[in-house]
């Protein structure tokens, strides 16, 4: 397994933007479909985006297209997600994960075997 720790989250005003990181440490990032879900106050976790081990496919959810965007750094095991146009809708704690078998296209959490604490990320109106 790897072991993830994400930065970066804060409040900000709608219409603001923020940009998470989340370093590894352990194995190496190629070898992982890195992801970031979210879980806003009383709802279930869900998937915000993901990114191939390469870094050449990306999976984005509905709700941020267009406005959220991942990146992967494999030298320095670290994944980010910039996220500009937030909308208070945003408001979770944003968590990454990890997967070393699964699928870009699989959004399941069931997919991912390593998981960060989580950050904060709230956006005021």
């Amino acid at each position: 397994q790897v072991r993830l720790i994400e930065s970066g989250g804060g409040v900000v005003q709608a219409g603001g933007s923020l940009r998470l990181s989340c370093v590894g440490s352990g194995r190496t990032f190629n070898d992982y479909v890195m992801g970031w879900f979210r879980q806003a106050p009383g709802k279930e976790r869900e998937f915000v985006v993901s990114i191939s081990r390469s870094g050449s496919s990306t999976n984005y959810a509905d709700s941020v297209k267009g406005r959220f965007t991942i990146s992967k750094d494999n030298r320095e095991n670290t994944v980010f997600l910039q996220m500009n146009n937030l909308k208070p809708e945003d408001t979770a704690i944003y968590y990454c994960a990890a997967s070393l078998v699964g699928s870009t296209w699989n959004t399941d959490e069931p997919n991912y075997d390593s998981w960060g604490q989580g950050t904060q990320v709230t956006v005021s109106s």
